[in-house]
């Protein structure tokens, strides 16, 4: 299936393709009289997603120099928030020795200059950073890493965010 189906209620527990594109899309995706889950898709708006990023880049560029070989780029800040607020795929791998942990933790670095990878005698945790596209993150699951790599990056600065000024007061 590709994208979701733009659909207008015409009432009486009918939904409809909101244009002739919809409807060939329909079409294409679909078995007529099979049945189908309907689910509603919120999108989240331009301006959050714009407001996310321009908060992210704005808190790089004020980014203690100790901190700068940690994240070399707003994108690095980004990723890496999202992996310690637990918006990452987790892999694990157990290898012979340690020694090959240690050469499979630096090929491993290698491919994903983003991800934290973490070697423990002879096993390697990999943690890779989700995806926050439109099509790869839902408007709610969206707000809420928003929300958490937000309060990270604020954290890792020391600035105090409205919840964390009235815990500390």
């Amino acid at each position: 299936m590709s994208a979701p189906l733009m659909l207008r209620y015409e009432g009486d527990g009918e939904f409809k393709p909101a244009a002739p594109y919809w409807a060939r899309q329909a079409d294409r995706d679909f078995v007529v009289g099979m049945t189908y889950r309907l689910v509603e898709h919120q999108e989240r708006s331009t301006a959050t997603h714009n407001h996310y990023f321009a908060a992210i880049n704005e808190a790089w560029q004020s980014l203690p120099d100790h901190l700068m070989a940690e994240y070399p780029s707003p994108e690095h800040l980004r990723k890496k928030m999202l992996i310690r607020a637990g918006y990452c795929d987790e892999t694990t791998i157990v290898l012979g020795t340690k020694a090959d942990a240690m050469r499979v933790a630096a090929i491993a670095k290698g491919l994903d200059e983003f991800a934290i990878v973490v070697p423990r005698e002879n096993v390697v945790t990999i943690y890779r950073a989700q995806t926050q596209s439109y099509k790869g993150m839902d408007r709610k699951t969206f707000a809420e890493s928003k929300e958490k790599v937000l309060d990270a990056i604020y954290a890792l600065l020391g600035v105090p965010t409205p919840e964390r000024a009235k815990k500390a007061a």
